[in-house]
């Protein structure tokens, strides 16, 4: 017996899970859906974007949102005959008496270190509160505290109705959307304490295609597989020339269906008008991340989070005026599903009154090429973008701070402490770029990242509205086994703990 699980109303998880459904059905196994049926106090769909009336929200919760989620997902999947489980109906008067008393009860500053169980309730409430806010830190404000203490209230909530559903022993297999804030991160974390396997999934950058991985959310998942998984597998002159290209579609996004910026300029000589350096003295570059965006522990960080490395970047380069810093902020802080409230240029120049004349800023409206930019650089620095894997794969050296994907894979300059940051920094600016070989294994990461980790599920098409993607099928057969390698790699993943790793190298694109 299998479980998948969706947020209520996630009509895009709705979309994935009930294809998966039929098509785990057809490998003779039953997919049942744990769905929430509007018994949460808040959940990762609730947005301040939607709340104008952030007291409004405090007071009803996330019933209007509701109102729009449950029905259209529920409908969704009796469509496709897939079973319905309603979240509330695991849930005892008890549970939810005892949830509110604690969410109400508990010190603000407990709340993130709270584990019930062995299950990070806490830690995933600070994380949903943070998303609702598009803010990497919390206000001290009695309205952002008690959008907390609703966030607290769902994570137990979650915690209860999972543990009892799933400690009945009837399932072997969760499988769930990205793994992370409430319910997903919960639903995640409870199966694990129970020893029931997990298995995660997330849109993909190219079109038609998903990330699936085991045990944890790929954002993990990404950073620890063995490099063993890519090294040894095929690798000639035609893989070479199919990821070079793929990667030079990216500047403009043609063969992507996620992509951040629209009609990017890609005239060089843009740079130096729109901020001012002057392109034929040392540019160091520097990428950011949203700053809200899947705050997640990582050991091998070296520095607690993005904006004290941002903060302490700029304050080191202010010394080295022989170089210049080029800062390009994420264009996702607003052209991202949730506009950012806490912009990394507003924090910076809060902590830089007196603005470095040797740093130099590309904002996250401006239409300058990114990867143009980088080119133009000695190196650059990162913190946990993935288009570090693609910089390295053309040779630019790349100085990684962060939980970048691209760590640890044999081709970067990895920090995993300040002072080894801040060593790494002092080199700067380096003599030459990558040399052929490390230029060349970043490129097979690349091609193993971008084709192989990067499922294509072909039935899923994208299409105007929401949700973005539907499903479409050529006949009533499509998802049965052996029609579609996606699909299958998919299927004998969750079934039985495969690699979700597509053969891309042995498959002629399509």
């Amino acid at each position: 017996m299998l479980l998948a699980t969706s947020t209520g109303g996630n009509l895009p998880s709705a979309t994935v899970e009930s294809m998966l459904g039929i098509a785990l059905r057809l490998r003779g196994h039953q997919a049942d859906v744990l769905l929430c049926d509007g018994v949460l106090t808040a959940c990762m769909m609730c947005e301040i974007g939607w709340y104008v009336d952030v007291d409004a929200f405090l007071r009803n919760g996330p019933r209007d949102r509701c109102m729009q989620c449950h029905a259209p997902t529920k409908a969704m999947l009796d469509a496709a005959n897939v079973p319905v489980i309603g979240l509330s109906i695991h849930l005892t008067e008890e549970d939810r008496t005892n949830a509110a008393c604690v969410a109400r009860t508990l010190p603000r500053d407990a709340i993130a270190e709270l584990r019930v169980d062995g299950v990070a309730v806490g830690e995933h409430a600070v994380a949903g509160a943070l998303r609702f806010h598009a803010r990497g830190t919390l206000g001290a404000d009695r309205t952002t505290e008690s959008v907390l203490r609703r966030y607290l209230e769902a994570s137990l909530l979650t915690l209860y109705a999972t543990r009892r559903l799933l400690s009945a022993g009837r399932y072997d297999v969760v499988v769930l959307n990205h793994g992370i804030y409430v319910p997903q991160g919960v639903v995640a974390e409870t199966a694990r304490s129970l020893g029931i396997r997990i298995v995660t999934w997330h849109p993909a950058y190219r079109r038609q295609c998903f990330i699936f991985n085991h045990d944890d959310t790929y954002h993990h998942g990404l950073m620890r597989e063995d490099t063993s998984d890519w090294e040894a597998m095929d690798w000639n002159d035609t893989h070479r020339a199919r990821i070079q290209d793929y990667l030079r579609s990216r500047w403009s996004g043609v063969e992507d269906w996620i992509r951040f910026q629209q009609d990017p300029e890609f005239e060089r000589s843009a740079i130096a008008r729109e901020t001012g350096i002057d392109l034929t003295r040392p540019v160091i570059g520097l990428l950011t991340n949203v700053v809200w965006d899947a705050q997640l522990h990582y050991p091998s960080n070296a520095f607690p989070d993005m904006l004290t490395w941002l903060r302490a970047t700029v304050a080191w380069f202010a010394k080295r005026t022989d170089l210049q810093l080029l800062i390009r902020i994420h264009p996702a802080e607003v052209t991202g599903s949730l506009r950012s409230r806490q912009p990394a240029l507003d924090e910076l120049v809060a902590a830089f009154p007196d603005w470095p004349p040797n740093v130099f800023v590309i904002g996250p409206e401006s239409r300058l090429s990114t990867y143009v930019a980088m080119e133009a650089c000695n190196a650059v620095i990162i913190y946990g973008t993935k288009t570090g894997v693609e910089l390295a794969a053309t040779g630019i050296p790349v100085i990684v701070a962060g939980e970048a994907w691209i760590r640890g894979k044999g081709v970067t300059l990895d920090a995993t402490s300040a002072t080894d940051y801040f060593a790494l920094l002092a080199r700067l600016p380096l003599s030459a770029r990558m040399d052929d070989a490390t230029t060349d294994r970043a490129l097979r990461y690349a091609f193993h990242f971008f084709f192989r980790r990067m499922i294509p599920l072909e039935y899923l098409v994208e299409r105007a509205g929401w949700p973005p993607f539907e499903v479409v099928l050529s006949g009533p057969d499509a998802l049965l086994p052996d029609r579609s390698v996606g699909l299958d790699v998919v299927c004998n993943g969750i079934l039985d703990g495969a690699p979700f790793v597509y053969p891309a190298e042995r498959i002629p694109p399509r």
